[in-house]
């Protein structure tokens, strides 16, 4: 099963990717830009997510991804690890927010 290490370890194998510590947790950025996060109890993540999309990622995969009351208004999903498919998967969910934030340079 995949943890909140696999996160970080494919996050930080990134083009410029840093880890910082924000509200006691870890986020990381690409060019300044925040991308991903790992929440305290660490069996989810959160990322980047256009609105529009995000209702219909939602409402497919239920038991993969939701959006807690506080962040409704933002353009964030979490993603149950227990729930992935495999690193595959992950890295495609985190590769995904990257190019969200990443300048077009960069992607």
């Amino acid at each position: 099963m995949l943890d909140a290490d696999d996160v970080r370890r494919l996050a930080l194998s990134l083009p410029q990717v840093v880890e910082k510590e924000r509200w006691g947790h870890p986020t990381f950025d690409v060019a300044g830009r925040m991308f991903l996060t790992i929440p305290d109890d660490q069996t989810s993540f959160a990322v980047r997510c256009p609105r529009l999309e995000r209702s219909e990622l939602i409402a497919a995969e239920p038991g993969k991804f939701w959006v807690p009351p506080h962040e409704a208004h933002s353009s964030w999903v979490r993603a149950r690890l227990a729930a992935l498919e495999d690193a595959e998967e992950l890295h495609d969910i985190l590769v995904d927010s990257w190019r969200q934030a990443a300048p077009e340079d960069l992607r």
